[in-house]
């Protein structure tokens, strides 16, 4: 076994690593870009080599670099982790001609599969059944065009060398195709540096589900059986558990077996996973990841096993840990990524400091797989995801259940997350009777994209009494360090002569202004809330929580304050309400009129409008190419555009001004 290995990625999954190698008693080396220089994967490691700046393509795609910090620091083997390097068969050479073992499948393996085109002919070529589509080279859009047309719409065009939903596009109508394909190349370059895509016939419903595979240098290939991934945003998973409901046994060993297959087809070696599409009773070879994949800890938390562990020991020549007949499953786990997005805007990335950042305790039911901590910068550089939720338990209901009650104590504030959403999926109906598809968030979009209402009661009264509480706070300190500190200047009790004491407050609802007012009481404050009043009095719990009593129903309520910003937590639903100090001057709503601001940090990848050219609200203007994915910038607004203001090329800063329209 290897005395010391570097991990060439970042994050929760550099982490990870560290996790099983520290077990193992096996040194661990990290790498770091410029922006990651106080990244939790760098405080977990026992040394750590700077790459160069920020954008991976400068550090972590950089072989020369990684391959250096290797030889400085005396690692014998490389885990690349997922992305970044991790199936780039030129790396695993590299390696191979430095004298250092890579830890994942031989470079031939990795080219086999590493294009989609060339995995579907040579699995075409083995019996194993394809979706209709075409995979060849020859990448001229008349092709291209007529290949779509053959397939029949609607078509997915999907990078050949990546995955993760990069480059992958669905188009409905022909009209479309010549953009979308443009669109696809530009991402998939971006990210893998090659833009060469697929088509494929456009399934209606089906589900994805993928079979973990292992194989070792002495023949040796077994299947950990499958997860279903099936539920995506974006063409990017949202939930994967495992196993997959309403598999039976004779579908379970029968795509095992195709994939292990396949596995062996191409002299494989490590981890693997080979994703199938299926719908009804067919199922169809998508493509072969020749890596660990994200989704890992439901395999593990179903088998017992340590994937990483098991990469380790194949990786030093050692034979599998288990043969296929004292493999089982146990139980049911359930994993949701949790990310800084918004779910609302189209899952838009966000980015900010995490101000306050507590998961859910972890125990036998729940893990949580991380790279950052409170304190952390979600950036623009790299995916915005903030952990992996794994829960597990006996059978299927009571993962979901696990899942549920996990998702609601999770509490991040500082960027916008999915965990409301993530909570409102793992609470629908449709989910708990597992009908699951690709299509299950567009199909049940109203239930799990409601419309914002006020926020409720609960956490209005919970905002004015922590705003009460702080106040009393700041003074008795101020008091305690004055002259005199029994002044009755010195007193914040809302006394009043010849009436009621009363405190203000107005608490910004979004764009809503609330009016509060709070009476003193011998213990805790009568609120005059929306709606009529209430009673409510509490306390900090040891870790700065509310308990709160709110007209005598007593309730543990998460508020996080930053600045005159208060977070309110309520089964996994963050409420923010801004405390408005009524002598501050008003804000002017008229500088947004007629403006269109970045929604976030990024490069202009495309400008589609001119100046002076009408448009209708919703027309495409600008791309922004952001943490690796494109987004179109749409008009808000009927309208004439004024004046574009950034070029092709450019970077923009968040909430810089893309686009003034003219004046009507």
């Amino acid at each position: 076994m290897f005395s010391k290995i570097l991990i060439a990625n970042r994050g929760e999954i550099a982490c990870r690593v560290i996790k099983t190698a520290k077990r193992l008693g096996i040194r661990t080396v990290a790498v770091y870009s410029d922006a990651d220089v106080n990244a939790r994967h760098v405080a977990l490691a026992d040394e750590a080599y700077p790459i160069g700046p920020a954008p991976a393509r400068e550090s972590y795609l950089v072989v020369e670099k990684i391959l250096e910090a290797a030889k400085r620091s005396g690692a014998q083997a490389i885990h690349p982790g997922y992305g970044f390097l991790s199936e780039n068969a030129g790396f695993a050479e590299a390696c191979a001609k430095a004298g250092i073992t890579f830890i994942g499948p031989p470079p031939d393996a990795i080219r086999a599969m590493g294009s989609k085109s060339a995995a579907k002919a040579l699995m075409e070529k083995s019996g194993v059944p394809l979706v209709p589509g075409y995979h060849g080279a020859d990448q001229d859009l008349k092709l291209l065009t007529s290949e779509a047309a053959r397939i029949g719409y609607p078509v997915l065009i999907k990078a050949s060398a990546g995955g993760g939903g990069k480059g992958m596009r669905v188009v409905e109508k022909p009209e479309d195709l010549e953009a979308a394909i443009a669109s696809a190349k530009r991402e998939a370059a971006a990210s893998f540096g090659d833009d060469q895509v697929l088509i494929e016939k456009y399934l209606g419903r089906p589900r994805h589900i993928e079979i973990q595979v292992f194989a070792d240098t002495q023949g040796n290939t077994v299947s950990l059986f499958e997860r279903d991934c099936s539920i995506q945003r974006r063409h990017q998973k949202v939930v994967e558990e495992a196993p997959a409901p309403g598999m039976d046994p004779e579908r379970r060993r029968s795509m095992g077996e195709a994939a292990c297959a396949a596995a062996r087809a191409i002299g494989y070696v490590g981890a693997g996973t080979v994703e199938f599409i299926a719908e009804g009773d067919a199922f169809y070879f998508m493509e072969m990841n020749t890596r660990l994949q994200v989704e890992h800890p439901v395999t593990e938390a179903i088998t017992g096993q340590d994937l990483v562990e098991w990469q380790l020991c194949v990786a030093a020549g050692e034979p599998l840990p288990l043969k296929q007949d004292e493999l089982a499953i146990n139980g049911h786990a359930i994993e949701v990524r949790v990310y800084a997005e918004d779910p609302s805007r189209d899952f838009l990335p966000s980015i900010g400091m995490l101000a306050h950042l507590k998961p859910p305790a972890e125990g036998p039911h729940v893990r949580v797989d991380t790279g950052v901590r409170a304190g952390d910068t979600i950036s623009i550089h790299y995916d915005p995801m903030i952990a992996k939720l794994i829960v597990w338990d006996r059978d299927r209901a009571s993962a979901a259940q696990r899942l549920s009650e996990a998702l609601a104590e999770y509490e991040v504030v500082g960027v916008t997350t999915n965990l409301g959403f993530l909570k409102t999926l793992a609470d629908h109906p449709a989910f708990r009777a597992a009908e699951l598809d690709t299509g299950f968030i567009g199909r049940h979009g109203q239930d799990l994209f409601p419309a914002a209402g006020p926020a409720p009661r609960l956490a209005l009264a919970a905002a004015a009494l922590r705003l009460l509480i702080d106040r009393q706070r700041a003074v008795t300190e101020a008091a305690a360090l004055s002259a005199d500190p029994h002044s009755p200047w010195n007193l914040a009790h809302a006394w009043r002569m010849n009436g009621d004491g009363y405190q203000d407050m107005i608490l910004m609802d979004g764009e809503t202004p609330v009016a509060v007012r709070a009476h003193p009481r011998r213990d805790g404050f009568g609120l005059d809330l929306p709606g009529g009043s209430a009673e409510v009095a509490g306390s900090e719990d040891a870790d700065g929580a509310l308990v709160l009593r709110l007209d005598g129903v007593k309730q543990r309520v998460p508020v996080v304050r930053v600045g005159d910003e208060f977070t309110v937590m309520l089964a996994g639903a963050a409420h923010r309400l801004t405390a408005i100090d009524p002598l501050r001057p008003a804000r002017s709503e008229a500088a947004g009129v007629g403006r269109l601001t970045a929604p976030m940090p990024g490069k202009i990848t495309q400008v589609l409008v001119a100046a002076g050219e009408a448009v209708k609200r919703g027309t495409p203007l600008l791309v922004v190419e952001a943490m690796k994915m494109e987004h179109t910038i749409t008009a808000p607004m009927d309208g004439t555009i004024g004046r574009v203001r950034y070029a092709v090329g450019d970077l923009v800063e968040d909430g810089a001004e893309l686009i003034a329209f003219a004046e009507v």
